[in-house]
């Protein structure tokens, strides 16, 4: 019986942007669902209830993969909840302790851009203390809206600094060279997720990632 997969999009997204992504996993013998949520306009508690309320309904293991808001969004809905399935949580270019560009938004006047997810990207988690084993991959190729506002240090993905995604309580990090947008298209990074969902762990140094296997 093949593992079943949750996708969430990113903030300003819908599920329709996972399409890709969706068909590597899928390729890969993962039974996957997206899960289309308004990361503006919809309270984030109504957010997490539903996806909560979809995880029971799934039986078996249910891994969750979530790219930058939606990895936030899979972490808030999965902690000190026991009655959830087992699985593992792939983060992709999540800001998991606070967006500088979210905060940068803000302060320039752009909070209603953020809406109810506001709060959450700009502080983030403490750390993570759940049950499930959670695998983080960072982009460090610097395009995209953080660069031009000039809220990001040190290596990032355009949107999301790499310092960012780290996050006390992990399993496992990893950076690839994409984009922050372009990470739900990168096939280094869909390969990273199936290596952490499978085995716990991603690739790393001298090891090499089949990222052919899952293109």
């Amino acid at each position: 019986m093949s593992d079943h997969l949750i996708l969430l999009h990113g903030l300003w997204m819908r599920g329709i942007a996972l399409v890709m992504l969706r068909r590597r996993f899928e390729s890969e013998g993962f039974e996957v669902d997206v899960f289309d949520y308004l990361s503006v306009a919809a309270p984030l508690e109504r957010t997490l209830e539903r996806l909560r309320k979809q995880l029971r309904e799934t039986e078996g293991t249910v891994h969750v993969v979530g790219h930058s808001l939606g990895g936030l969004v899979a972490l808030r809905a999965c902690r000190g909840q026991d009655d959830l399935p087992p699985g593992r949580i792939v983060c992709m270019g999540s800001p998991l302790n606070g967006s500088a560009s979210a905060q940068r938004l803000a302060e320039a006047g752009g909070a209603w851009m953020l809406g109810h997810s506001k709060e959450l990207l700009e502080h983030g988690l403490q750390r993570w203390d759940g049950k499930r084993e959670v695998g983080v991959i960072a982009g460090s190729k610097p395009v995209g809206l953080g660069a031009a506002l000039g809220s990001l240090e040190g290596d990032h993905d355009g949107s999301v600094a790499v310092s960012e995604t780290r996050l006390p309580g992990i399993r496992d990090h990893c950076v690839v060279t994409a984009s922050h947008s372009g990470l739900i298209f990168s096939a280094e990074a869909a390969a990273q997720a199936v290596r952490f969902l499978r085995q716990g762990r991603f690739r790393h140094q001298s090891e090499t990632v089949d990222a052919e296997s899952v293109s």
